[in-house]
């Protein structure tokens, strides 16, 4: 029987407010069987990994048992509805029914000071019946999504930011009511003051509900990469069929649909193009401000802009298959998982409520029995400002907003972080380990010199070599097939059998031909003739062999990126080891590493051996990055603490490694890295600030330093405070 296959599914949770609601949620649902789930606060999405039978609606209803709701997360579309913009606007209405109920309590407290008793106040703002019911609506009614909340954690044997609030709420409404019943004669003879604290409760709420409109708003923010990127998608696409043009949904194109696309309008679909020429800006995918040249053949992308010509293009990949979804894809699993660093916050926020709760009764016991003596007001004051100072709001966002933030930067400059994981450990590499072809030099090698047998035809040599070549992907056949083909007709090879690090195999006509390594024709009990001896000028050299016999010295070249130079320079500034591996000779490794400043070459090394050599170096205490271009080198890259892989949007570039820089720039590389530390930096900063917050303010708050009020703001101003420092990193200079 075959293994079953997991089944992911993305939900939009609904009802956390802190880091203690997705922790609980998270461990719900993991105690499920087959169950691995994923929660992110600060996009409101659960990623559950499911390994039986158990259905989406089993997961939903799970979550819903534990007091959150759930649905099915649907791809966002640029003219659907926006989630955040539906939160935003419902928590805006809530603050403005609660600040307008709010507004009169707030201004009966200038009656409580002094120096401001001079300031008038309506006589029927003091009155406790109008101050009862002007508190009960926003303590009942804005305010009863704390009771839910807090309701449903303590059923589930857990507490959250919701207790907090609900009973440093309550404790001040529900003293007030008291004081009011208890106070019924002296109201009756026209008494109106009273020392209620209803402005307490209320303002309380709504600096809470504000501190949450501001934090929806910040968050909306920091999704800003991804809805750029899902608002590069053009929504409609031309389609011909028959000869006539029509404008069609792009949900309703089909593969080998033939597409026509105007000059200066976005591409729709990932196609190839099969008439017209043009130059497409790929800048939004690979970050390169050329734009690159198209003709029959070429492959165009979704979302890139077609310049000044006309083309008719083949529709090759559609919806979730194009490369730009495939991006969007990535950044938001990277955004939505967790990093290492987060399981402190998410350790702490387990037992910071309970803690909390307990200072705040030994605050009031301290108080009303030791402190000030009897005086249950100070105490109950002082044990409001406590619960309210104290909600874990700051610490729950610390780390997934830097994350956010951090990854959507990276993804406009052209960096992929596949992982919140990656993003983090990124910073710690001690050590990058470059392929040569195609990373170091520019993949596209010429064909500098060779020599022929002189009892050769050499026009018949060269043209049996190339027609060898032309089946292989190899940069370097590609060099001898494009030097050839200017000159000569190359013709189709057959029995072509490539050995990988070494060469090729084929037959021309019958004519058996051999192109490759020394080890290659070694192998085959061929000579090499020493004709002439490249390897000092840092060349590659290949050897033909025709029927048998060595009768061909081919010499290859292949340019160093105009990038390397300064990366490697770069990296070095970090105090970051470089290393080059190669497959090509010593000699030739040796001159391409001394014209970039590599520090360490490994040469000749097949691509199987690639990751035993990543391997060796980590054994010997390196934190190893390796960057290849996510084909040939997909072991190492695999065996890498990171992987990096280089590339221009491709599937397999995209797949194979931990990040994915979106062009062939090495200094993409060095960026990668230095946004790696500033967002560990950041979430560190987070943490800090987060955590000196409540360590400082709970003991002023105990203390009787802090009035409850002043404890709401200053609750809700840390938690929009560390979600604009993660928006820093939206600006970060790399």
């Amino acid at each position: 029987m075959a293994k079953e296959e997991h089944k992911v599914v993305n939900l939009d949770i609904q009802g956390m407010t802190c880091a203690a609601c997705s922790a609980r949620i998270e461990r719900g649902l993991n105690k499920m069987d087959g169950v691995d789930a994923n929660i992110n606060l600060v996009l409101e999405r659960g990623r559950v990994t499911i390994s039986n039978d158990l259905t989406e609606e089993d997961i939903i209803k799970k979550i819903q048992s534990i007091g959150y709701d759930a649905v099915v997360h649907q791809e966002e579309q640029p003219d659907g509805p926006n989630l955040k913009e539906l939160e935003i606007k419902k928590k805006t209405r809530q603050f403005i029914i609660s600040a307008i109920f709010s507004l009169p309590l707030l201004w009966t407290m200038v009656a409580h000071f002094s120096f401001t008793s001079f300031l008038y106040v309506p006589e029927l703002f003091m009155n406790p019946y109008m101050q009862w019911a002007l508190a009960s609506v926003v303590q009942f009614g804005i305010g009863w999504q704390f009771y839910r909340g807090a309701f449903l954690s303590l059923r589930n044997k857990s507490a959250n930011m919701d207790v907090l609030v609900a009973l440093g709420t309550s404790a001040a409404y529900f003293y007030s009511v008291y004081v009011v019943l208890s106070n019924l004669s002296h109201i009756s003879m026209g008494g109106t003051h009273l020392d209620l604290y209803f402005e307490t409760s209320a303002v309380l709420i709504t600096l809470i509900i504000l501190g949450k409109l501001f934090e929806a708003r910040a968050k909306g923010h920091s999704s800003d990469a991804i809805k750029k990127l899902i608002n590069l998608q053009p929504k409609t696409a031309f389609i011909e069929k028959n000869g006539v043009i029509q404008e069609i949904p792009i949900a309703d194109v089909q593969i080998d649909d033939i597409l026509v696309i105007r000059p200066g309008s976005s591409i729709p679909v990932d196609a190839e193009v099969v008439e017209g020429t043009s130059a497409v800006d790929e800048s939004m995918l690979t970050g390169e401000s050329l734009p690159v040249d198209k003709e029959p053949g070429s492959t165009v992308f979704a979302a890139t802009i077609n310049n000044n010509g006309l083309l008719h293009v083949k529709a090759t990949k559609i919806g979730r298959d194009t490369v730009i979804s495939s991006i969007i894809r990535i950044v938001e699993d990277a955004q939505g998982s967790k990093a290492p660093i987060q399981r402190l916050a998410d350790q702490i926020s387990s037992v910071f409520v309970p803690v909390v709760v307990g200072i705040a009764v030994l605050t009031f016991l301290i108080t009303y029995y030791f402190v000030d003596a009897s005086n249950f007001i100070h105490a109950l004051e002082n044990t409001i400002a406590v619960l309210v100072i104290a909600c874990p709001c700051a610490l729950g966002l610390a780390t997934p907003t830097s994350i956010m933030a951090g990854s959507g930067r990276a993804a406009e400059i052209g960096v992929l972080f596949k992982t919140a994981e990656s993003l983090e450990q990124t910073q710690s590499i001690h050590t990058v380990i470059f392929d040569k072809t195609g990373t170091i030099t520019k993949g596209k090698p010429v064909v500098t010199n060779y020599y022929i047998d002189k009892s050769q035809d050499q026009e018949k040599v060269l043209a049996l070599i190339a027609s060898a070549e032309k089946a292989s992907e190899h940069p370097l056949a590609q060099a001898i097939v494009n030097y050839t083909e200017e000159k000569f007709p190359v013709k189709a090879a057959t029995n072509f059998t490539a050995i990988a690090g070494h060469g090729i195999e084929a037959t021309i006509d019958g004519t058996s031909v051999i192109v490759g390594t020394k080890r290659l024709l070694g192998n085959r009990l061929i000579t090499i003739q020493q004709i002439e001896n490249f390897d000092e000028t840092g060349k590659t050299i290949m050897y033909g062999a025709i029927d048998g016999q060595h009768i061909a010295t081919i010499a290859v070249a292949d340019e160093v990126k105009d990038s390397a130079k300064e990366a490697i320079a770069q990296l070095h500034a970090l105090n970051i080891k470089t290393v080059m591996l190669t497959g090509d000779a010593q000699a030739v490794a040796q001159t391409i590493a001394k014209q970039v400043g590599i520090d360490e070459v490994i040469a000749g090394v097949l691509p199987a051996e690639k990751a035993k050599e990543v391997a060796r170096l980590q054994q010997a205490g390196h934190k190893v990055a390796m960057v290849g271009d996510g084909i040939n080198d997909a072991p190492a890259l695999a065996t890498a603490d990171i992987g990096i892989a280089m590339g221009t949007g491709t599937d397999v570039a995209i797949e194979t490694a931990d990040i994915t820089v979106m062009q062939g720039d090495l200094l993409k590389v060095v960026q990668a890295i230095k946004m790696s530390k500033a967002t560990v930096r950041n979430i560190k900063q987070n943490l800090f600030w987060a955590l000196a917050y409540n360590t400082i303010g709970i003991p002023i708050a105990a203390a009787g330093f802090l009035a409850p009020w002043l404890a709401g703001a200053a609750m809700a101003f840390s938690s929009v405070s560390v979600v604009l420092n993660a928006l820093r990193l939206q600006r970060q200079k790399l």
